[in-house]
């Protein structure tokens, strides 16, 4: 069984990979690559989800009645998931906009 700090670990790591995709999918749909943006956000949300998975066998644990132990490690790698969460969003966003800058720009 794993421990809470490897599962920790892989989380960090995973959405560490997601946060580098999504900033290059921004920087393509900046350049107006946006085949390379979508290639770019999928890699990023593949990665998201094997921290989001993680994450969620701690939640299973605790509910099965595991304790869990509570650490700034497990503080961390909940800051950055959840930041990574964020910044899927707002990529999205910024996505959008520079699609339509674009078509505005063809006008």
């Amino acid at each position: 069984m794993e421990t809470i700090e490897e599962i920790c670990f892989k989380i960090i790591m995973s959405v560490g990979e997601a946060k580098g995709h999504i900033v290059e999918a921004i920087n393509a749909a900046e350049d107006n690559e946006f085949v390379l943006t979508e290639e770019l956000m999928e890699l990023g949300n593949q990665k998201f989800l094997v921290g989001h998975k993680e994450h969620a066998k701690l939640i299973q644990n605790e509910a099965a009645g595991q304790n869990v132990k509570f650490s700034l490690l497990l503080v961390h790698t909940e800051d950055q998931l959840m930041s990574v969460e964020t910044l899927k969003i707002m990529a999205k966003k910024f996505i959008k906009l520079y699609r339509k800058l674009l078509e505005e720009d063809k006008l």
